[in-house]
């Protein structure tokens, strides 16, 4: 039996520690009093990286940032009461997205709860069915037995093993705490740090849980295979993957499958496949999104259509698959449904880079046949309609081709939703240029985009990092912005789509009731974003639409200096100009069809 000189702190001691040897290197913690063990705790582990932010929420989604781009947990410590609270839109987002998040709650002792206590709410299990795994931790005692300080090992590691698993997403640890919350002095702390040291030299040693690869069986790949072969006209669609995941080995297996089985692929930005050297050989539909938009596509429909991924963020793709209802294989790690149209007729649970490579290797290559050919010619006639659109500037998807162009190989590119994530499907065509896309489209909120973009440029801060967002998404999280020079972020960008309210509304049907749509859907404003620059330290350009924001944005990431790159738009103007570009799509796509018949 061990004899704590602070059971708090030896609580949280035993629990970094294991983290850290499970592989943890970075925590965000929010400040505040009851969470002391843990603060000092992480703070004093010369293994992690320890982000202060004074904003619990803004700390969840600069996790989720972090967590999106090294791939690996990222630690998320607060104080009780609604400081939890603030927690949940980004363990939302990490479920939804399959993002590793590691929720380290404080909480007030038990016979303090339901008392009417300050600053207590009932935290246990407070994210309901947004996180993995739960669990609301034993009270630290003073002479605890060598059961239950092993049992606090094995609760941190199979925390990090259950957020790192085949389905990531986040874990919730809730940490009841007495006062004293810290040791009496200095030298105590030591004498917990030395208790800990102590504990992890005896058995069981270093403890590791731990996953391996799923595998499609030869039986599996063989049918598949026999389907594909069946199926002359097939379609490869990849739908966003967390950017840690969706490398150069992903995009070469699926541009090998696609070439092998003769099926063109359509990739949403976030699939991996949109940029990089594998487009030069890789048979990608680029402008789907138009295409699909301008009308039914003048060719027969798929008989197979192979899905990767979560769900595609275009509606004109999603609405083209439900009608053409072709039989569809979903191949995904996490074994988590993705198929709101309910097409799926076959999901095989596997790891879909080695899949793709198997089934490649199974099938006899046949090249591209007349159809999948007039997908391409298809494609390559939209976007040369998309390209001169942009070329004459003025709207907001030639701001956001632009910015793109702007960009320099290797770069990050975080994408908003709403209407940001749109045009980037829409214009963001495939380019040579290896570029790293990230979203928050897990729940597609407009909450924290530019807390979880600061997190992506945390995780390498020599990468250059753009961010393109809208106006409501931008208010909505300035409070992130305090990050860029808390923790050096100077190659970091934004891009402000600034339509003064929201635009993306004016493309439903609410859109025709006036006065309500103006005051209660687009909420204008007349807010002035260049004092939020002045305010955090951003260098400050206003642009309009066109080539000027990619000259903006090659110099703001080559200066390293932090800049907001305002562009104004006129959403009716831009709701306009695009349906006159799908005009002139629908015309191309007939002219390609003539042809080829």
């Amino acid at each position: 039996m061990t004899t704590a000189v602070n059971p708090n702190a030896l609580w949280a001691g035993i629990v970094v520690e294991q983290l850290a040897r499970c592989g943890l290197e970075a925590a965000c913690i929010a400040p505040g009093s009851r969470s002391t063990p843990l603060t000092l705790a992480f703070d004093r582990h010369p293994a992690i990286q320890v982000y202060l932010h004074l904003d619990e929420r803004s700390a969840a989604f600069f996790a989720l940032g972090l967590a999106q781009a090294t791939g690996r947990p990222v630690a998320l410590v607060c104080t009780s009461g609604t400081a939890a609270a603030e927690f949940h839109p980004a363990v939302v987002e990490a479920y939804q997205a399959q993002i590793p998040l590691l929720v380290l709650t404080a909480d007030r002792p038990h016979e303090l709860r339901e008392s009417g206590a300050n600053q207590t709410i009932d935290q246990v299990k407070m994210y309901g069915d947004h996180v993995l795994w739960a669990m609301d931790v034993a009270l630290p005692e003073a002479a605890p037995p060598a059961v239950a300080l092993r049992n606090l090992r094995t609760l941190a590691a199979r925390a990090y093993a259950c957020a790192a698993g085949l389905r990531s997403g986040p874990v919730h640890l809730n940490f009841p705490f007495r006062k004293p919350l810290e040791p009496a002095s200095p030298a105590a702390f030591q004498a917990v740090e030395e208790q800990v040291a102590a504990l992890f030299a005896q058995p069981p040693g270093d403890l590791t849980v731990a996953h391996g690869e799923i595998q499609p069986t030869p039986t599996q790949v063989q049918r598949l295979a026999e389907a594909i072969t069946g199926a002359e006209r097939g379609l490869i669609v990849c739908g966003p993957r967390r950017a840690a995941a969706a490398g150069p080995d992903f995009a070469d297996a699926v541009t090998a499958l696609a070439r092998a089985s003769g099926y063109p692929i359509l990739a949403d930005p976030a699939s991996g496949l949109r940029f990089g050297p594998h487009v030069a050989d890789a048979p990608l539909v680029g402008a789907y999104d138009a295409l699909l938009a301008a009308g039914d596509v003048p060719w027969p429909p798929p008989q197979l259509v192979l899905r990767l991924g979560a769900v595609p963020t275009s509606a004109a793709l999603n609405a083209y698959l439900e009608r053409v209802a072709a039989p569809t294989v979903h191949i995904r790690s996490s074994g988590v449904w993705a198929d709101d149209s309910h097409l799926v007729h076959s999901f095989l649970q596997a790891d879909p880079t080695l899949t793709c490579r198997r089934l490649a290797a199974e099938l006899s290559p046949r090249g591209l046949g007349g159809w999948a050919q007039g997908w391409l010619a298809g494609s390559r006639a939209a976007g040369q309609v998309l390209a001169e659109a942009v070329e004459q500037g003025d709207f907001e998807g030639a701001a956001v081709a632009a910015a793109i162009d702007g960009l320099p190989a290797g770069a990050n590119l975080f994408v908003g939703n709403s209407l940001p994530i749109r045009h980037v499907d829409r214009y963001g065509l495939p380019r040579l240029k290896p570029l790293q896309v990230f979203v928050n489209r897990g729940a597609s909120g407009i909450d924290g985009i530019t807390s979880t973009a600061l997190g992506v440029a945390a995780a390498a801060p020599d990468r250059p990092t753009l961010l393109i967002t809208g106006d409501i998404s931008f208010y909505h999280d300035m409070n992130g912005l305090l990050a860029l020079g808390q923790f050096g972020l100077g190659r970091f960008g934004v891009v402000l789509l600034n339509n003064r309210g929201g635009g993306i509304f004016r493309r439903l049907p609410v859109a025709r009731f006036e006065p309500s749509f103006t005051h209660l859907f687009l909420t204008p404003h007349d807010l002035r974003f260049e004092l939020v620059a002045q305010l955090y330290g951003l260098a400050y350009q206003q642009v309009a639409p066109g080539p000027a924001v990619g000259t903006q944005v090659s110099a703001c990431l080559a200066e390293a200096r932090p800049t907001l790159i305002e562009v104004p738009c006129d959403s009716a103007q831009d709701l306009a100009m695009g349906q006159a570009i799908l005009q002139r799509v629908a015309r191309v796509a007939l002219q390609v069809d003539e042809r080829q018949n």
